[in-house]
């Protein structure tokens, strides 16, 4: 198995032992009400929150990798056309 794999399985198992740990309720004080939840809801929550916005935030970016598409209206030469083989090679 890889490192990260490893990693998973073991961050998920004290996660979950965490979760089970802290099951009793508490009372949140939201800003115009006070209601008692479990810690078990609350933690679990903001972790998904969290593994979302990681992901999110860690995403690969769109990278635009080829110019075939130029502006209709500028001035620009199709610089496609001037390059040596030697280049296109390279580049392909």
């Amino acid at each position: 198995m890889r490192t990260k794999t490893i990693f998973i399985i073991i961050f998920t198992a004290i996660l979950t032992v965490f979760l089970m740990i802290n099951t009793d309720e508490v009372e949140f004080d939201f800003i115009f009400v006070k209601k008692d939840i479990s810690k078990l809801i609350v933690v679990g929550v903001f972790t998904l929150i969290g593994f979302i916005l990681g992901y999110w935030a860690a995403k690969p970016k769109t990278v635009v990798s080829t110019y075939d598409s130029l502006d209709e209206g500028s001035d620009n030469t199709d610089h496609r056309n001037t390059l040596s083989k030697e280049d296109k090679d390279y580049i392909s």
